[in-house]
């Protein structure tokens, strides 16, 4: 899924790097699909969340990938429902962390899109396990 439509002022070199980004972070939440909803999937942006309302009557949102103009941001909510889970970040990724459930990522670095995978499937167990899925 290629990100098109360049904002002006935006080098292809960046513009090349981030699709890269947001390719292998869309990749990681296939999986997911089939057990949520996938609200949005369109170049540069993938949000999932789940397909009843939860405990506030709305839809929870499970994470999302983004290209934005500096960097693609990954978001995952459940770090911010059980913060135990962000004990397991390594310290590379923490530096790309913004907040307590978003990460922005400017180059393709698989130990990172690895790590993320595996809290991305950790924090699917939880919500599973808490009945919220």
């Amino acid at each position: 899924m290629a990100v098109h439509n360049r904002p002006a002022g935006i080098a292809p070199e960046r513009v090349s790097m981030h699709t890269a980004v947001f390719n292998a972070l869309r990749q990681l939440l296939k999986p997911y699909e089939s057990a949520l909803a996938l609200k949005i999937d369109r170049p540069g942006n993938c949000y999932l969340e789940t397909h009843s309302p939860s405990l506030n009557g709305r839809h929870l949102f499970f994470a999302a990938a983004k290209v934005k103009k500096n960097y693609v941001s990954f978001y995952l909510p459940a770090l911010y429902m059980f913060p135990d889970l962000s004990d397991k970040i390594s310290p590379t990724l923490k530096k790309l962390m913004q907040g307590q459930s978003c990460f922005n990522l400017t180059v393709l670095d698989n130990d990172c899109v690895n790590e993320l995978e595996q809290l991305t499937q950790a924090g699917f167990q939880r919500l599973k396990g808490e009945a919220l899925l």
